[in-house]
């Protein structure tokens, strides 16, 4: 029996008219793709996994897994069934050590852990049939060919007898030589590798453990494993990949190993032996109508620092998420389409680093120099902490799983029964304008303390922004700051200068998840008062700066984004000495009555916000008796504070409040309610 799976867009030709033998094929049964199928069954789909291996691999390629990647883990369950893992040490950029638990001390599986590739394959084979998945080893694609509804994919059996198989989606995660992204077409541009490093397993030897010594000739590292057996690798300065039919003999590392160390390791016994370089390759998109890649089938790296397998676990975890939903009640394919747009930049980032640590590792005595003025800066603060939280993948979106509660994810380790809520805005950007102070500021510390990363903007003061920034950061939350003056020409575009800046170092893009127009202008002054130069002023900062910034985020803001935008209770109630003011803030909430309507077609909510009195600090508050002349006009019999409209702002922010779009919130306490 079979269930055809549905989707919500014609583009994918969801009209099956005939049976599916899954409803996903995944290529591939290395921890990619276990990981993949693992997530899949958990979602509900059936799986099926081709491995053209027909026994799983003895050698353990990579042993090195990050905090975001123990996150993931453990969340399913896996970490105690990998050991648990052992702490991995001190982890490196380029070979300048580098303390990874610096990204967040307080997280629970900050550092860096050890699990050899070959164990972490059992486990998840282990989950994954368990969940109902089939495995099929010894499976090679020969075919593939996407028809209407399905994708046809074409291999060959142990038995060499070929089969065909059909289902709604097929996964590359073959690595990288992967069959299904050449059979798919993907565009994979990039580089080929301009150094090489020698690596092998040996038993049988002693020599001392080396960490990236560098010798005048080469560079090399040799580490015992608990078996035993001893890790060397090694690299000649100045010496470029050799073109080998298949992977070199010991012979050959031996050699080259004897010429950077002057140690004779010829009579150790092999276990395994490879070369691998500086290779940089990432495909153009990871998703072609049916087919998507994920890992080493998606991008190619230098393997250093364990940072290929974990960014190719982090791909499945995504991905499994989005594809299992296609078969669930409320299947949607702009769902599936973040996955590129989550994805695709995280490996980006990553292959960019990557390349850098190669220069540094791999260089000779001409990168002594630039080695040199590195290590000076990964003495300072922010610079490991920004470098650890990117190999670490804290930078990155944390994959919700398709059963996962929507409000938050629970990480507990096994060791400490530590528990983090991981919030419900982790992975997304925001822009909170004027947020030096009062609402503004609460706005930002709230987002960045349900996981955004936010820019802090002030008009006039750096220094204030530093400071908000500080706070978030001390927090544990992320931030950085911008400054733009507005309501003058060319703030918007200044605005936007730095913003792009700062998300682009941040995350690899330039993406907006949430806008909040917030900054504005107070009036204060008698309408008879008011002069035209004063009134230009207000509508200058609070109603054309709005527009004109909300205009220019769009093409930052991919689809399902939020802007909010702070009105005023002014619009409801009247108060003749903020006419002017109350004016503009009613541009305001036309302003997001009419782009509501504008951006419905993207899944983008707009809605404001009207606050009432609240007690933005100045020193009007501290006053007793004006203070309980105040509260006395809310419902609540008290004055409002900042963290009551950013409360109400962060939940428009999520995705709790999708169905709401061009809505005016009352965020005023219930003030004059029925006067």
């Amino acid at each position: 029996m079979s269930r055809q799976p549905t989707t919500s867009s014609a583009a994918l030709e969801a009209d099956l008219d005939t049976d599916l033998d899954a409803d996903v094929i995944v290529v591939g049964a290395g921890p990619v793709g276990l990981l993949l199928g693992v997530e899949l069954r958990t979602g509900g789909a059936r799986v099926t996994v081709l491995e053209q291996l027909a026994e799983p691999t003895t050698e353990s390629r990579a042993s090195t897994l990050h905090a975001r990647t123990m996150e993931l883990l453990d969340e399913r369950g896996l970490l105690d069934q990998l050991g648990p893992p052992p702490p991995g040490g001190t982890g490196h950029f380029g070979g300048i050590p580098l303390d990874l638990t610096v990204a967040d001390p307080a997280h629970p599986h900050a550092g860096q852990w050890k699990a050899p590739q070959t164990r972490i394959e059992a486990v998840l084979h282990r989950r994954a049939v368990a969940l109902g998945a089939e495995v099929w080893r010894g499976h090679r694609v020969t075919g593939l060919a996407e028809r209407p509804g399905c994708v046809e994919v074409e291999a060959v059996g142990p038995d060499r007898v070929p089969l065909r198989l059909r289902a709604a989606f097929v996964v590359g995660c073959d690595g990288e030589k992967s069959t299904v992204r050449r059979l798919a077409g993907f565009d994979f541009p990039g580089a080929d590798a301009t150094k090489e490093l020698l690596r092998a397993d040996v038993a049988d030897i002693d020599i001392p453990g080396r960490r990236f010594e560098r010798h005048p000739h080469g560079l090399a590292i040799a580490a015992r494993g608990p078996d035993g057996t001893t890790r060397v690798m090694v690299h000649e300065y100045g010496s470029t990949p050799r073109h080998r039919s298949g992977e070199p003999d010991f012979a050959e590392v031996a050699a080259a190993w004897w010429r950077v160390t002057g140690e004779d390791i010829g009579h150790g016994a092999p276990v395994w032996v490879n070369a691998f370089g500086n290779a940089r390759r990432q495909v153009t998109e990871y998703r072609r109508g049916r087919v998507l890649l994920a890992g080493d089938a998606a991008h190619v790296q230098l393997p250093v620092g364990g940072q290929a397998l974990n960014l190719g676990l982090q791909d499945a975890a995504d991905l499994g998420r989005r594809l299992a939903a296609q078969f669930g009640d409320r299947p949607d394919e702009a769902l599936l389409d973040g996955y590129h747009a989550t994805r695709h930049p995280a490996g980006q980032r990553a292959l960019n680093n990557i390349e850098a640590q190669a220069q540094l590792l791999l260089g000779g005595p001409e990168v002594d120099a630039l080695r040199a003025v590195f290590a000076e800066l990964l003495r300072l603060g922010p610079v490991p902490r920004h470098l650890a939280a990117m190999i670490s993948g804290l930078e990155n979106p944390y994959p919700a799983r398709p059963h996962a509660p929507a409000r938050q994810h629970i990480i507990t380790t096994a060791t400490t029964h530590r528990r983090t809520t991981m919030g419900t805005l982790t992975g997304k950007t925001a822009l909170v304008t004027g947020s030096t102070r009062g609402i503004g500021r609460a706005t930002a510390v709230r987002l960045a303390r349900e996981g955004a990363l936010v820019a802090v903007h002030g008009s006039s003061s750096r220094e204030a922004a530093d400071e908000v920034v500080a706070s978030i950061e001390k927090d544990g939350g992320r931030a950085f700051a911008i400054q733009a003056e507005l309501g003058i020409t060319g703030g918007v575009h200044e605005l936007f200068l730095a913003l792009e800046q700062g998300l682009k170092e941040r995350t690899g893009a330039t993406d907006l998840h949430i806008l909040v127009n917030n900054a504005g202008v107070m009036g204060g002054v008698a309408p008879e008062d008011v002069t035209p130069e004063q009134f230009d002023r207000l509508y200058a900062v609070n109603a054309k700066a709005p527009f004109f910034i909300l205009q220019r985020a769009l093409g930052n803001m991919p689809d399902g984004s939020r802007i909010i935008n702070i009105s005023s209770g002014l619009t409801r109630f009247a108060n003749p000495q903020e006419v002017a003011y109350a004016m503009t803030k009613g541009a305001i909430d036309q302003l997001t009555l009419h782009f509501a309507k504008h951006l419905g077609p993207r899944n983008i909510t707009v809605n404001s916000v009207g606050p009432g009195i609240t007690n933005n600090g100045t020193p009007v508050f501290d006053i007793p008796e004006a203070a309980a002349q105040m509260a006395a006009l809310s419902a609540f019999n008290r004055v409002g504070e900042t963290d009551d409209v950013a409360a109400v702002v962060a939940f428009l922010a999520g995705d709790d409040a999708r169905w709401i779009t061009g809505s005016y919130l009352d965020a005023s306490g219930g003030t004059l309610l029925g006067g």
